[in-house]
């Protein structure tokens, strides 16, 4: 450890120089001054998200921001971010890549950090084409509807007098599920949730690791010590991860070859993948789908168990709103059947229930940063070529300007409004927008709005003893994702 504190040392001294004196882009944003080296690295916080959102008060909803080395711009109002995602999309189509995310086997492969170039192109085609089609989601759907079933099933058997149920652990669980049978047609966890604990881990790991804050996205020049081991203790979980694709892969390729399970091709997101590999002059192989894949499957899998998780406890915080919630679900389709995901269309207020949750709390509040690619004019300042560019979505879901009492969890405040969360309207843009928004995003909000609608309908729910609705505690743990801060538990009962 002394090594590495000397050459921390080192590398202060050769960066503090012109760091102090530094160059200043013409017209750039204003933003806070900041300490010498550290920039506004002690301003962050535990919040990052909710830290940048009060600066913006003060300095403007576009602001230059020094964090440690690295110098970046904040957007944090929907004018802002048209502007960048929509006006300049081509300009802020790269990714700025945090170092951990290097830690995994072929990152040139990736969705969600390579840079928006012609490979990216072919490989967001796909899943646009492909994968995410109504079409194809709607053959898959016999899949999402037998791993929720077995979720019911699941906290039926738990419903013993008192007995508490963590809910976000049972999404989490139900999620890797969902994603499992419509990316593989196979179970990751067992129908009683109690096997498959490695790849859980593995994939918490992940989510955890990416989202601590690391030095070496601040001090480049230090970058590869890995002060603080980063990328040393998520990389096993990486490269275990692909072992396990890797297995998979094998098998349904020896499937395919030889016809031997009841259809040689399950129609799956694997066989799509598999299909392409085929086709001649495609640059898609065995290696490059597995980033695709990992990045697929871990996003869709943790940010949709959080979103329903935050949206169980915004209704537990709120009585009123989950019994309106059930009256709904048993008007429209009774207590007889389960819920379907053609059902949605005739659930609005479901919907605003979800539309509401996403514009609290945004799966992924700070959206995955942006490069710019040449200089380039927004709401009247310059951001120059190389800047590091972040959108608060946290931030601009919470404007005032935007949105009335926007503190308050108010789904009435969707009910006969046509605001969106497909990046068209740039109030609320929890999924991203234009050319970089969530290519998942039609599988994810279908698995939410699943969930959320057969837990309300299946159960009774109440806080555990002693606890009142007004007292839940709603604080937020910030990292990639934003997780409840204290999981989310509470007593189901047979309706």
């Amino acid at each position: 450890m002394e090594l590495y504190l000397v050459l921390f040392l080192i590398s202060l001294l050769l960066f503090l120089k012109p760091f102090l004196l530094p160059s200043k882009p013409r017209n750039l944003p204003p933003g806070p001054a900041g300490l010498p080296f550290l920039g506004s690295l002690l301003q962050l916080g535990a919040r990052p998200h909710e830290s940048l959102f009060n600066m913006a008060r003060r300095h403007g909803q576009v602001m230059t921001l020094r964090l440690g080395l690295v110098t970046s711009v904040v957007v944090s109002s929907p004018e802002a971010a048209r502007e960048t995602l929509q006006k300049h999309d081509e300009n802020f189509s790269d990714r700025a890549v945090p170092d951990v995310i290097t830690a995994q086997p072929n990152p040139e492969f990736t969705l969600a950090w390579v840079p928006g170039d012609q490979r990216w192109r072919a490989r967001r085609r796909v899943c646009s084409t492909q994968m995410f089609t109504a079409q194809r989601l709607d053959t898959l759907q016999h899949l999402r509807h037998q791993k929720v079933h077995q979720l019911v099933t699941h906290i039926k058997k738990s419903c013993d007098p008192g007995r508490e149920v963590d809910i976000g652990q049972l999404a989490f669980a139900t999620t890797l599920n969902l994603m499992s049978s419509t990316m593989f047609s196979i179970d990751i966890v067992d129908p009683e949730f109690q096997t498959a604990q490695e790849f859980k881990d593995l994939v918490w790991r992940i989510m955890e690791d990416a989202g601590k804050p690391n030095p070496s996205d601040y001090f480049p020049a230090v970058r590869r010590f890995d002060l603080l081991g980063v990328k040393r203790h998520i990389q096993p979980a990486y490269m275990r991860l692909h072992e396990i694709f890797d297995e998979i892969i094998d098998k349904r390729l020896k499937e395919r070859a030889t016809g031997s399970s009841e259809s040689s091709k399950s129609g799956d997101f694997l066989d799509v993948l598999l299909d392409q590999c085929e086709e001649e002059g495609s640059e898609f192989t065995r290696q490059s789908i597995k980033p695709v894949i990992l990045d697929l499957f871990i996003a869709g899998s943790d940010t949709s168990a959080l979103t329903t998780e935050w949206a169980m406890a915004e209704l537990l915080h709120n009585p009123s709103l989950l019994q309106r919630s059930r009256d709904e679900l048993t008007a429209a389709i009774g207590t007889e059947r389960p819920v379907q995901e053609s059902d949605t269309r005739h659930l609005p207020y479901l919907q605003a229930i979800v539309k509401e949750t996403l514009r609290l709390h945004p799966a992924v509040p700070l959206l995955l940063p942006y490069k710019s690619k040449n200089d380039a004019e927004v709401c009247g300042y310059v951001i120059p070529k190389g800047m590091q560019v972040l959108v608060n979505a946290w931030a601009i879901g919470r404007d005032p300007s935007y949105w009335e009492d926007p503190l308050s969890f108010t789904p009435e405040r969707f009910l006969g409004s046509n605001v969106d969360y497909k990046g068209r309207d740039f109030e609320y843009i929890p999924f991203g927008a234009d050319r970089r928004i969530c290519p998942g995003l039609p599988l994810a909000i279908r698995m939410v709005h699943l969930m959320v609608a057969s837990l309300v309908q299946s159960f009774n729910w109440k806080l555990p003893e002693g606890m009142a609705p007004e007292s839940l505690d709603m604080q937020e743990q910030f990292g990639v994702t934003l997780r409840k801060a204290i999981p989310l538990r509470a007593i189901p009962s047979l309706v």
